[in-house]
């Protein structure tokens, strides 16, 4: 690693919390990526205390010691997940081609960052190829012989991609409608309780009942027939489950994993094929109707609990 300079920006997404937010900084600090892009999100009106802790946060970004030219994109008032990542995303590829980027609660290990350059410029003008990232949610079972294979499912606690990409994105889903009429989500995912899943996610988020960004990235992937590059050790922990979370108030098995190095030179596999059982594994244990109901009997339970305390 001691060879390695990182070329790729690296855009850095924080808001109201200035103890993960260093965390991660350190980690970006160790990289020393020639360009910085923050972005931050402004308090909320209704939560007091909030503006010294995003203050405390942005304050983070003092601290860089480093040849870099620093971009910041501070929004004054709170625009909430969904239009602040992705405005913000927008910014960044209006920018540059391509970018890492992390969330001020995705703490990468150091060999993220070579992991993601070395992918970006081999893959970069290879249209089949959406993003990079560093999560592998597999726990323990290597599905290749490679660094490194190919899935559905984009990833997103530390990812990076290209302007070419990013321009496909569309953060209200238009075309979804047309999608769901025409039942085209049964021919890009086969599984019937798989299907039930992600319609019901879609509806919630075109409906604009969830504030989120990241469900409308996966959406692109799909209907444009993208595939995500994803490790083949974990290279992400997310260490910001808890109260003070946006949309990781509870914890599960996926949170706050452990990390380790990929090895170099990256062994390359010499296709891109999906991973048909990797992602069978992600869905049977994250997107079927019976780990669903397992996760609200969790959150349900954790509620009765608090309340008992009170």
């Amino acid at each position: 690693m001691s060879d390695f300079h990182l070329r790729t920006p690296v855009a850095f997404i924080i808001f109201n919390r200035p103890e993960t937010t260093k965390k991660v900084f350190a980690e970006i600090a160790k990289a020393k990526p020639p360009k910085l892009l923050v972005i931050a999100d402004g308090p909320r009106a209704n939560h007091p205390g909030e503006e010294e802790k995003c203050n405390a946060a942005r304050s983070i970004i003092n601290n860089v010691d480093w040849e870099c030219e620093i971009l910041t994109n501070y929004s004054d008032v709170n625009m909430g997940c969904k239009r602040r990542v992705s405005s913000g995303l927008n910014w960044v590829f209006d920018i540059v081609e391509e970018a890492i980027i992390l969330e001020d609660d995705c703490l990468p290990h150091p060999t993220f960052f070579r992991f993601c350059d070395e992918l970006l410029e081999k893959y970069r003008n290879d249209e089949r190829i959406a993003m990079i990232s560093g999560d592998n949610f597999q726990f323990g079972r290597k599905r290749t012989e490679y660094s490194y294979y190919f899935s559905r499912y984009p990833h997103i606690w530390g990812w990076a991609s290209w302007r070419r990409s990013w321009k496909k994105y569309d953060v209200d889903m238009k075309i979804w409608p047309e999608i769901k009429k025409n039942n085209w989500l049964q021919d890009i995912l086969e599984n019937k309780k798989v299907v039930k899943h992600w319609t019901k996610k879609f509806d919630y988020v075109y409906d604009g009942k969830i504030d989120t960004w990241d469900t409308q990235w996966l959406f692109s992937r799909w209907i444009n027939n993208e595939l995500a590059i994803l490790p083949n050790v974990n290279l992400i922990s997310n260490i910001g489950f808890g109260p003070n979370a946006m949309h990781t108030k509870y914890k599960t098995r996926i949170s706050e994993m452990d990390i380790e190095p990929t090895r170099f030179p990256i062994l390359h596999p010499p296709y891109v094929i999906r991973d048909r059982i990797a992602d069978n594994y992600t869905e049977k244990n994250d997107f079927s109707g019976q780990t669903i109901i397992h996760k609200l009997a969790k959150i349900l339970k954790a509620n009765i609990l608090t309340k008992n305390r009170l």
